[in-house]
């Protein structure tokens, strides 16, 4: 990892960033620009640079009327795994996580091995296994064990 950099969504180009790695590593759950805009309108979304590349994007949610936790999901696109930028993604959005809500969850999809080992590595324990509406590939729900 050489100088990562962590911005927040705020025009066209860090939102097609955005959804770009998004629907890469989520692409049973494909989002449209509409979708995102909407998004930042309740979510933190940042982007992730090493230097000038694209390597992974971030979603904090806060707490809401299902859980008092706040959502941490870090993304990192494959070829950049491995490489300390995950680890990096992660502990920006979990202390800005920390601060708006009791407790932290995350969702990923079951098919991204990765992004398990990752979090379960982390301390988080599975609480749930979904399925959205017409979806095949079930997300597990993990919560972060104090």
């Amino acid at each position: 990892m050489s100088e990562l950099r962590i911005v927040e969504v705020t025009d066209d180009t860090t939102l097609l960033h955005w959804q770009q790695v998004h629907n890469e590593i989520i692409p049973t759950a494909p989002l449209s620009v509409a979708e995102i805009r909407e998004r930042l309108t309740r979510n933190v979304l940042e982007v992730a640079y090493d230097g000038d590349v694209l390597v992974g994007c971030s979603t904090v949610r806060p707490p809401s009327a299902e859980t008092s936790a706040a959502v941490v999901i870090a993304r990192v696109l494959p070829p950049y795994r491995r490489r300390g930028f995950g680890e990096a993604i992660y502990q920006h959005c979990l202390a800005r996580g920390q601060e708006l809500g009791d407790g932290i969850e995350t969702h990923i999809l079951k098919s991204n091995e990765d992004g398990l080992r990752f979090a379960k590595a982390h301390g988080f324990v599975e609480v749930e296994t979904y399925l959205l509406p017409g979806d095949t590939i079930p997300f597990v729900e993990l919560r972060l064990e104090a």
